[in-house]
């Protein structure tokens, strides 16, 4: 992957497209996860890897192109969330809810209970990230839906992975003290 980003860095636009095929994925995933619409998602995407490309050659080093990626997604995100903010402020956005792109669902439909099942359980998931601060949210984020390392979560934040931990553990003991938790204990460790 170093000689790629190498090649990419001294201009090879081939080797940017081998990269950004890659991560897409990975950085959709993470944006989504903390935009929870997929049109903006998308968006928020493309935006983060034409950002990459113009900025490429300003990277020191090569083997930390993934977490230079994932910054650059996070910090688009908080961008738009705070411009997001800024609309809703402004009386710019008719609706401030995060779904307004989000299919319907349909109860029935032959998969109107799994869907119910999805939306139950992400809005559990988010009351429960609700009681988080900021830092223990992203962090815990970034590991158990991003499935990020410590290491990875330390260079992603520029935070050392001490901090990293710390503020995992408080996230997780306030998540398995919140009354929905029995819910997901299965799903998180």
């Amino acid at each position: 992957m170093r000689e790629l980003v190498q090649s990419a860095a001294s201009g090879n636009t081939l080797a940017f497209h081998q990269l950004a095929d890659h991560y897409q994925v990975a950085v959709f995933r993470l944006i989504y996860h903390r935009v929870r619409s997929q049109l903006d998602a998308e968006d928020l995407t493309q935006d983060v890897f034409l950002k990459a490309y113009r900025n490429l050659h300003k990277l020191k080093a090569p083997d930390r192109f993934r977490n230079w990626l994932f910054s650059i997604a996070l910090n688009r995100v908080r961008d738009f969330i705070r411009q997001q903010k800024l609309r809703r402020l402004f009386g710019l956005l008719a609706d401030d809810s995060p779904e307004t792109d989000r299919e319907p669902m349909d109860p029935d439909a032959p998969d109107g209970f799994e869907q119910a099942g999805k939306r139950q359980f992400w809005e559990t998931v988010t009351s429960m990230l609700a009681i988080l601060s900021a830092t223990e949210r992203e962090v815990f984020i970034l590991r158990f839906l991003d499935q990020l390392a410590i290491a990875e979560i330390a260079a992603v934040l520029q935070k050392s992975e001490s901090t990293i931990k710390t503020h995992l553990y408080r996230a997780m003991a306030k998540f398995k003290a919140h009354p929905a938790s029995a819910m997901l204990t299965e799903v998180l460790p």
